[in-house]
């Protein structure tokens, strides 16, 4: 298992400082927030992206994943979609990042379409995330949050480029135990994405094991070489701890189910 935290816990921090807290604390790499805001986010010029790259370099950090914000299956015309897809796996591709996360945002309740308009979109863009050696993950998430929902997008897709991130805390929320999920995802998961919340009625981050979440059940099924990302959702939740102050025990937590 390899560890990475996702820049969306230091919101709006600079690069230098969210290099110096992982490579303190053993983290060894970075799920890239790309947003407005950010020191990641398409806008970037060439140089800056360079700039990027030796930084994480230099410091021997994995970029884990652009963490893009695109609705795969919202309503609408595929054009912006299939562009905002594009411009994210040139950025992943100029960081040395493996993966672009998108959300499904398909609205409420499954519909057909909504698979359909996913698997669509996802299989536009597949060729081309494969000649740049990317892999485009679906995150569980909103309308699809759980591993079953996601599973039959990429089924309808059947692409090795397209893939999936397990959020624990959706799959969880979606009533899926993280056998039945790792059931779902197995052939087709990128990472996984952990964290920890007080409950179902109050989603406020806390440190990793002093929530409800079933981190370990979920860790212990995964392959010795997975990735493993703790979200952190500070920016909506501000008067939850710091992130930089939980790194280090963070790290211990999960090196301590892994071992």
């Amino acid at each position: 298992m390899r560890l990475a935290f996702s820049t969306l816990g230091l919101p709006g921090r600079p690069l230098a400082e969210v290099i110096r807290l992982a490579t303190d604390h053993g983290w060894a790499g970075l799920e890239l927030r790309c947003a407005p805001g950010e020191p990641v986010h398409p806008g970037l010029t060439a140089a800056a992206r360079d700039r990027v790259r030796r930084a994480l370099d230099r410091a021997g950090l994995t970029p884990l994943a652009v963490a893009g914000y695109t609705g795969v299956a919202a309503p609408g015309e595929d054009g912006p979609v299939a562009a905002a897809l594009l411009d994210q796996l040139r950025l992943a591709a100029d960081l040395g990042a493996a993966h672009v996360r998108v959300f499904p945002q398909g609205g409420e309740g499954w519909t057909a379409e909504a698979d359909r308009r996913a698997a669509r979109r996802l299989a536009a863009v597949a060729d081309r995330a494969a000649a740049l050696g990317i892999h485009v993950l679906l995150e569980t998430h909103d309308s699809h949050r759980g591993g079953r929902d996601v599973a039959r997008v990429l089924d309808l897709v059947a692409h090795p480029a397209i893939g999936a991130l397990w959020d624990l805390l959706h799959t969880r929320l979606a009533g899926e135990t993280p056998s039945a999920t790792w059931g779902a995802l197995r052939p087709h998961l990128g990472y996984v994405q952990v964290k920890d919340v007080i409950g179902r009625s109050d989603l406020t981050p806390v440190p990793l094991g002093a929530g409800s979440l079933p981190i370990g059940a979920c860790v212990r099924l995964l392959p010795a070489d997975c990735w493993v990302s703790w979200e952190y959702e500070a920016p909506w939740y501000p008067d939850a701890a710091p992130l930089g102050e939980l790194l280090g025990p963070g790290a211990r937590y999960l090196d301590a189910l892994r071992s």
